[in-house]
């Protein structure tokens, strides 16, 4: 597996290369237990994040992605740098403009806001098990207290605010119902792993009618633990079936 190491700004980043490149990249934005360092990544560590990366490459897909600073709960700074990756890949690199994005988790609320910054040059996105709001997601952990404290003090040095005033300052900015890209057709897969998995189900099908009303191109796709190894060629048809138009 070709890969290239660099740093933008003081994070490090890594491009997968395939064999048989195909000329489509995808941007890689992991959840809150992804990492880049100078020599590996966690994608590269876990034994599934390895098995769809080499399925991607086998596609012919240029995979990028970066530390976007550990965990940043969709900070400003992480939407910045992602983007700033984005124009760097298109400058050093032989690639179609318009990429896919698989983002994860916490990487999910970095997607959302990129969107916004980079619409007409994403053809496609896909989101597995996403945190599409931080008030949810801080509602969620509050039952759990010392995973809710270690929460708080996240988001407070992502976004630079006192802990004492971090969740008064999101509840003005995080939207409680994320309003999705009408452009850019997303597909959402969600593991039902747990009952946390299962109460987050509910929220994403009552989100669901909400975006068919606004006729948003969005899919759910629900999926036990045990089909996991179903959604490598999921995600690989999802985005063959976005690359008709160039």
């Amino acid at each position: 597996m070709e890969i290239r190491n660099f740093q933008l700004d003081t994070e490090w980043n890594i491009i997968h290369y395939p064999e048989r490149p195909q000329g489509f990249g995808i941007l890689i934005i992991g959840d809150e237990r992804h990492f880049v360092d100078e020599h590996t990544s966690y994608w590269l560590q876990n034994e599934g994040k390895y098995n769809l990366l080499k399925s991607l490459q086998n596609a012919g897909y240029t995979l990028f992605y970066s530390n976007l600073y550990g965990r940043n709960w969709g900070s400003g700074k992480a939407v910045k740098l992602a983007k700033r990756l984005y124009e760097h890949m298109m400058r050093s690199e032989i690639l179609n403009s318009k990429i896919h994005i698989i983002a994860e988790g916490m990487g999910a609320l970095v997607a959302l806001k990129l969107l916004n910054e980079l619409e007409e040059s994403v053809r496609s996105v896909v989101l597995i098990n996403p945190i599409l709001s931080l008030q949810q997601h801080l509602e969620l952990e509050k039952d759990r207290k010392f995973f809710y404290k270690k929460l708080v003090h996240e988001l407070s040095v992502s976004y630079e605010y006192d802990t004492e005033r971090i969740v008064e300052e999101l509840a003005q900015v995080d939207a409680p119902s994320p309003s999705l890209s009408t452009k850019s057709p997303m597909k959402i897969v969600h593991i039902l792993a747990d009952s946390r998995a299962y109460k987050q189900s509910y929220i994403l099908n009552q989100l669901s009618v909400k975006w068919e009303e606004e006729k948003v191109p969005v899919s759910l796709c629900f999926m036990l633990p045990e089909k996991r190894q179903q959604m490598d060629n999921q995600i690989i048809h999802f985005f063959k079936s976005h690359e008709k138009i160039l």
